[in-house]
């Protein structure tokens, strides 16, 4: 053979190697973001004193409730609180002080090592949609979701680049019996991804049954001395905590295990219409369950909570994006950093219909909301439609797309040598392009931010391409993830354990739908 035809030859596998390299299905995951910008910081030193004053007084003398819970009541009474029938008073200091001992950070370990993420600090931990009952899609429309629905979701978020966390009830399997469905769910989040998840928390049996499958999954002694879950722990606001939610966090606290302890907002029907009144009821919500919290073990991690919307005050429903949900997340940041705990809020958040323009713009609102607020875990961060009624196919790929403009916003500026480019800009000079310059040939890969699903093809490329519009283009790149999706490796003793548990569990108990 020639020089020339070894050449050719070179120089054609060469071409092949690069098109089998960008055709090679891979499967990414973003380290959790570290932000590298400064949090938003709406209220000064003033207001937040007065909001923790106006929160310690609001538990002292009108306190909370602890219902169908005669456990916590006691608990309450033993530590220093005032306890009539199922209200709670809380002396001043005393929840801030019990406050204490939980942790500023801790680490949520995932069976893939590389997928662990740290929750607090600087970081920013991104996790889908949780708790419809109904999904979307652009073939099925709106209808209630099944398990193959849930199993799908859980598979494109393992499959996504962006999210690092698998979360919980990305959707409510309505075809399988509540009493069963939370086996179902975590079998699928343990075995059909490897990044981290939430455990069940409908009944405190549920919530034993996901520390006792992570057992399995991770080892016992392993969960006893780490943290491989957080789950969410609602407050049925305004001031009322139900013992279904509190036996699940005891549960999870005795277990080390995280929780997040969230008031249920919805500004104007659950806390007051003002902002400086709707933080006052977060933060004293917020206090007395972390206080709980460490009551029940000392040291146990928690996360600040606060899921806020306003109300429609014409029809009811809830809104989202608007710029009162702004500031009590900007201000409730605030709050949780000067407690020295993790904070999570904001996701995307929407109340459209249809993956459209308002379920953008109100989206976009409440992501880049939830990353200047200082948010470490975001729950909700993709998929949510319908005020939270429906998981959407299509807006979960979408919102997951977006995800990775926060990972390069939080980056900040690049002040090296290379971010500041005297070297590309000497040598360009006046009147040239930067095209072909050595600085852009070495940096252009990893200069700018990437999208895998928006189109910026000129008119007539998009327009003979079939002038796809974004949720055609989404209902495609679903598709890709799960033509694409590989299980990841799993010890086969491990699953058949779960898989044994699982089926044991359900065989224990007859199907409630109720």
């Amino acid at each position: 053979m020639s020089e020339v035809a070894e050449g050719r030859r070179a120089r054609g596998g060469g071409g092949a190697a690069r098109r089998a390299e960008r055709t090679a299905v891979r499967i990414e995951c973003a380290k959790f973001i570290e932000r590298n910008i400064p949090n938003l910081e709406i209220l000064n030193d003033e207001a937040l004193e007065i909001i923790e004053a106006n929160a310690e007084t609001i538990l002292e003398e009108v306190g909370v409730n602890f219902v169908e819970n005669p456990e916590a009541l006691k608990r309450w009474k033993d530590a220093g609180a005032d306890v009539h029938g199922e209200r709670v008073r809380i002396p001043k200091g005393l929840a801030r002080q019990l406050c204490k001992t939980a942790p500023s950070s801790y680490v949520q370990h995932a069976r893939n090592p590389e997928r662990n993420v740290t929750v607090g600090g600087r970081g920013l931990v991104l996790a889908p949609v949780y708790g419809p009952p109904f999904v979307r899609d652009a073939d099925g429309g709106r209808r209630y979701a099944t398990l193959d629905d849930f199993q799908k979701f859980v598979k494109l978020g393992y499959m996504s680049k962006w999210l690092h966390h698998s979360g919980g009830t990305v959707c409510e399997p309505t075809d399988i019996p509540v009493n069963k469905r939370h086996l179902d769910m975590l079998l699928a989040h343990m075995t059909l991804s490897d990044k981290p998840y939430m455990g069940s928390v409908t009944e405190p049996v549920r919530a034993e049954d996901s520390v006792e499958m992570s057992k399995i999954l991770f080892g016992s002694d392993f969960v006893d001395q780490n943290t491989v879950m957080t789950s969410l722990i609602n407050i049925n606001s305004p001031m009322t905590f139900d013992g279904i939610m509190m036996g699940a966090l005891e549960v999870y606290a005795k277990a080390n295990q995280a929780a997040i302890i969230s008031p249920f907002i919805v500004g104007g029907a659950m806390a007051p219409v003002t902002v400086a009144g709707t933080l006052t009821q977060v933060m004293a919500e917020v206090l007395a369950g972390v206080a709980y919290s460490q009551l029940i073990r000392q040291g146990a991690p928690v996360i600040f909570g606060a899921f806020v919307t306003s109300i429609d005050m014409n029809s009811g429903a809830p809104t989202f994006g608007t710029p009162e949900a702004a500031h009590i997340t900007y201000g409730a940041g605030q709050l949780a950093r000067r407690m020295g705990l993790p904070y999570r809020s904001a996701g995307s958040f929407c109340g459209s219909k249809l993956p459209d323009a308002q379920a953008a713009y109100e989206t976009s609102n409440s992501l880049n909301m939830g990353l200047l607020a200082g948010v470490n875990f975001m729950l909700h961060s993709c998929g949510w439609l319908e005020g939270g009624l429906v998981s959407s196919f299509e807006k979960f790929v979408m919102d997951a797309d977006q995800l990775g403009v926060l990972h390069h916003i939080a980056k900040g500026i690049d002040m090296s040598e290379t971010g500041q480019a005297m070297d590309a800009i000497r040598e360009v000079g006046p009147g040239g392009h930067y095209l072909g310059c050595a600085h852009t040939q070495a940096n252009f890969k990893q200069a700018f931010w990437r999208t895998e699903l928006l189109d910026y093809k000129p008119f007539e490329t998009w327009d003979e391409e079939g002038a796809r519009d974004t949720v055609a283009l989404a209902k495609a790149r679903v598709s890709k993830l799960l033509n694409d999706y590989q299980k990841p490796a799993m010890d086969p003793a491990i699953e058949e354990a779960l898989n044994e548990y699982v089926a044991k569990k359900k065989a224990s108990m007859p199907d409630a739908f109720m």
